[in-house]
């Protein structure tokens, strides 16, 4: 449920072509009993004229706040001009032999996909085709198309699905497309508009999760019914195959195809019951069988005939003593649970260490890539399996304080892409290959911001139950420790995710450049220090994560690295609870609060857009024990008429289907029957992020820093 767009993140694979077979410390909180009615229900109907109305009449007020200040036109077109530069890295999806590219510039508003043979991409200016462009599609159908990637057969990797998302919404169209012609199939495979999952069995077949009818989505909006649809047949006389219950209430129960290097192929289909919770079954002619492994796991990859298996909780085997840790990477012979899916004997990968976890998984031909964090440093290796069964792995040179990701891998190829970029280090590309080690940087981007005075440094602070929260400060090398640094301060909290240093153009010069510190907190609730780190702050557990993040805010202002008068504070999605949360329980702290996308009704949330899908993560009013600690943690239901908050600027999107506009609405419409000041800014598009293009995005991002400017800075 993470926000498309973070203020201090470069969003690589935004850029990249879809190829896939498949102070005074107030009280934590009030009484639960001090509840208070819910008068503003009617901003739920999202498009409903009242609603809108109010919508617009709170985005005149802010749009003529923006135009009058001397800072917003600047700020807007300098960001326009980062995020549209030319030097930014064309990131690569790889085909065989050939390239491909999602490209967003002023031309191309909304993007086009471009394809170039390898040796043309290694050079300075590349000679690209464009294979689909969304923009001129868009004005064809006169429809507001933005594109979610395309999903291609494999081997061949000829024939794909195209999914078209309007406006920037997570439900899309799907359509069947060809990179021989670079066109629509004519009568080929169409999937109207919905929250959907779709995977290729054959040339002729696919396996789809969506909205069949009556009984067919789960309480949280997701598809619970897989079937199988064969080509020329009526999409409606779909055979089915698997139904989960309507209460499973993930991200929605589905199919995922796998196919190996030696063209072995395996069929899953997982039931997610929660939000971390998945039940995975191996389909085979006489129907589902039931894999014997944790709920809290996932199969990640499938390699040599093997599936690769993450845990995200300890796990003894059937039959077996020996205890695989929470946090190991291992792996399954595909043949051995097809006999006795019940008795699996795993061979084991990678094991967490005390400060060294597992990140993210992906394949290559004959080979496994593993990226870890050590101590929130990143770390790469490619490993190899052996004869016996036991695993070797190499270390890929990774620097300190950047963030390696897979750009590309695949299950076709031992060749692989890895970016590297750091808070002021703009990215590089690296070229490597599994099977023989090596691996060189091929392009680096021109630095999009003056890093020549700036430094990162890492602290810890101490949180209230004691646990070392680790934090980044991003500010000048000769850096003044007199309280007086113009500072933001984000962090994220929740779904294990890892927050890491990342190079953001618009950070750089909007904030870094004038003077702006910046500082990433690693809270709990993240998955920087493994799944541990994250169920630390589950549920009932939450107040830690709201503990940390203050604790690093106290840690600042203790190192006279800033104050309450220039301390701002900024998060989105589960990121905009976190500073809901904060608003209300430490007002006195910040001078200035964005808060994106954001949950914030925490009574109401799980009836509201995909809601109920989080439950996992944050619990259930169902549940009277966790009912009392949400609504006591709930930023909605906490605000109080007697408290004198900062004033923030609230920021969401109409066509957010995931989180919903709601929250953002009736939080700015509770501060304004209490009269408290507050900025509001609702665009129409955007989904569950900052924007459904460039130029969206870069007025949402001048919008937020002309507001840090008025607050900090002034």
């Amino acid at each position: 449920m993470k926000i498309a767009a973070k203020t201090m993140r470069t969003a690589l694979t935004a850029s990249i072509v879809v190829l896939t077979a498949g102070a005074a410390h107030r009280a934590p909180c009030q009484s639960a009993s001090a509840e208070q009615p819910d008068n503003y229900t009617w901003l739920e109907e999202i498009h409903g004229a009242k609603p809108m109305a109010w919508v617009n009449a709170e985005n005149a007020k802010t749009e003529a706040w923006l135009n009058s200040d001397p800072h917003f036109g600047a700020l807007e077109a300098t960001a326009l001009t980062a995020l549209d530069s030319p030097d930014r890295i064309a990131w690569p999806s790889f085909v065989h032999g050939t390239i491909y590219n999602s490209w967003n510039d002023a031309s191309h508003v909304r993007g086009i996909v471009r394809r170039t043979t390898l040796a043309d991409y290694l050079t300075t200016e590349p000679h690209w085709q464009t294979v689909l462009d969304y923009d001129a599609l868009g004005a064809a159908e006169k429809q507001s198309w933005v594109g979610r990637g395309l999903n291609c057969l494999r081997p061949e990797e000829e024939t794909c699905l195209a999914s078209l998302s309007a406006g920037g919404e997570d439900a899309v169209t799907v359509r069947e497309f060809s990179l021989k012609t670079n066109s629509f199939i004519e009568n080929g495979f169409v999937l109207p508009r919905g929250k959907q999952s779709v995977a290729w069995l054959d040339k002729d077949t696919l396996l789809i999760s969506r909205d069949w009818g009556p009984g067919t989505m789960s309480q949280a909006g997701y598809p619970i019914t897989v079937r199988e649809w064969k080509r020329g047949t009526p999409l409606e006389s779909a055979k089915e195959i698997f139904r989960g219950e309507v209460t499973d209430n993930g991200y929605g129960d589905h199919a995922t195809v796998l196919r190996d290097g030696e063209d072995h192929v395996a069929v899953l289909l997982e039931r997610s019951a929660s939000t971390f919770e998945h039940t995975s079954y191996l389909q085979s002619p006489a129907g589902p069988r039931k894999l014997d492994i944790p709920l809290k796991s996932s199969i990640v990859g499938f390699l040599a005939n093997h599936f690769i298996l993450t845990l995200q909780e300890d796990w003894t085997p059937a039959g077996q003593t020996t205890r695989y840790l929470q946090g190991s990477v291992l792996s399954i012979d595909f043949d051995a649970a097809k006999t006795d899916p019940e008795h699996l004997k795993p061979t084991v990968i990678f094991t967490p260490t005390e400060r060294e976890f597992m990140q993210a998984v992906r394949t290559t031909k004959n080979h496994l890539l593993l990226t870890t964090l050590n101590n929130v440093q990143a770390r790469a290796y490619i490993y190899s399996p052996g004869k016996s069964g036991q695993w070797s792995h190499k270390a890929l040179p990774i620097p300190d304080n950047q963030t390696a990701a897979v750009v590309w891998a695949s299950p076709t190829e031992e060749r692989f892409f890895l970016s590297l970029n750091g808070f002021i280090n703009p990215p590089s590309l690296w070229l490597g290959n599994a099977a023989d080690g090596s691996f060189k940087q091929i392009k680096s981007e021109k630095p999009q911001f003056d890093a020549s005075n700036l430094a990162v440094h890492q602290y810890e602070a101490t949180s209230k139950d004691g646990t070392k929260i680790p934090y980044f400060v991003v500010g000048p090398k000769d850096m003044k420790f007199d309280s007086q640094n113009p500072t933001l301060l984000t962090a994220y909290g929740g779904f294990q995710v890892s927050e890491t240093p990342g190079y953001s153009p618009t950070t750089g010069k909007l904030w870094l450049e004038r003077g702006g510190i910046y500082v990433l907190a690693n809270i709990r609730g993240g998955g920087e220090f493994g799944p541990a780190w994250h169920d630390a702050g589950l549920k009932t557990h939450r107040q830690r994560i709201y503990d940390d993040f203050y604790a690093v805010a106290q840690d600042l202002t203790t190192r006279k690295i800033t104050s309450p008068a220039r301390l701002g504070i900024e998060g989105g999605s589960n990121g905009g609870l976190l500073m809901g949360v904060e608003f209300t329980q430490h007002p006195e702290m910040w001078k200035a609060v964005i808060i994106s996308v954001p949950l914030l009704d925490m009574l109401a949330f799980e009836h509201l857009s995909a809601g109920a899908s989080w439950v996992g993560e944050y619990g259930s009013v169902s549940i009277p024990e966790e009912r009392r600690f949400l609504a006591s943690i709930s930023p909605y239901n906490q605000l109080r008429k007697d408290v004198n908050y900062p004033e923030p600027l609230i920021f969401t999107t109409t066509k957010d289907d995931r989180v919903g506009p709601v929250h953002a609405r009736k939080f700015a419409a509770r501060m304004e029957e209490f009269s408290k000041p507050f900025h509001y800014f609702e665009i129409t598009e955007g989904g569950h992020g900052a924007g459904a293009d460039n130029k969206q995005r870069a007025r949402t991002d001048a919008a937020m820093y002309t507001y840090l400017t008025v607050k900090l800075m002034n």
